[in-house]
């Protein structure tokens, strides 16, 4: 694996997307958890310590098993990235909730990186 260098931390410079999990059934909102956690094993195998998610991946299910996924390894062996639904303006008054709910989904204290997700000229004309 290469390694890139961000902010005195060895960051994989390939990371794992969750996005498009497994599905069962071609149900985006069914995650196939058990593939889904030989993904992560295998990924972190092979020395992926850099994992994407977000609130509304797979209907809001991509951070409750990316989090269970990841449970099994000590948390400073991995950086976790998630992304505030800012699509909907509407959330934007729930900022602090639902940043907590996603660090309880996720089972982590903190994430490395969390993105403003998806704000655009065409939102604010909604």
């Amino acid at each position: 694996m290469i390694y890139k260098n961000f902010q005195g931390e060895r960051l994989s410079a390939l990371g794992l997307g969750c996005m498009r999990l497994p599905v069962l059934e071609g149900n985006d909102a069914r995650i196939d958890e058990t593939a889904a956690k030989e993904m992560v094993d295998f990924a972190m195998a092979q020395g992926i310590n850099y994992y994407d998610t977000a609130w509304g991946y797979h209907e809001g299910n991509s951070e409750l098993v990316i989090g269970r996924a990841l449970a099994s390894y000590p948390r400073e062996t991995f950086f976790l990235a998630t992304k505030f639904p800012g699509y909907d303006l509407s959330n934007m008054d729930k900022v602090e909730e639902i940043f907590e709910k996603q660090l309880e989904k996720c089972g982590v204290e903190y994430f490395e990186s969390c993105v403003i997700h998806g704000i655009t000229w065409y939102n604010s004309k909604k």
